[in-house]
């Protein structure tokens, strides 16, 4: 079964770079939402209440970070 994976993410975060490096590995796909370029994106990132990046969302679940093990969870 897929899942709805998103990474919102920027070009200066090292973690954002790492996540989507991960989820590649994976063969997960994912859509990404930079909020370097994207400005509805960021608008959307922070009034979900986050400021920082990576956020990743798997079917609705969010996890704020990199977080390998909460990810592998989410995407069994």
């Amino acid at each position: 079964m897929s899942k709805n994976v998103t990474v919102y993410s920027s070009d200066t975060c090292i973690y954002c770079h790492e996540a989507k490096k991960y989820l590649d590995s994976l063969g997960v796909s994912y859509t990404e939402k930079n909020i370097s370029k994207d400005m509805e994106a960021r608008k959307e990132l922070m009034a979900q209440g986050f400021m920082g990046v990576p956020v990743i969302v798997v079917d609705g679940e969010t996890i704020q970070g990199f977080d390998k093990a909460r990810l592998d969870l989410l995407l069994k």
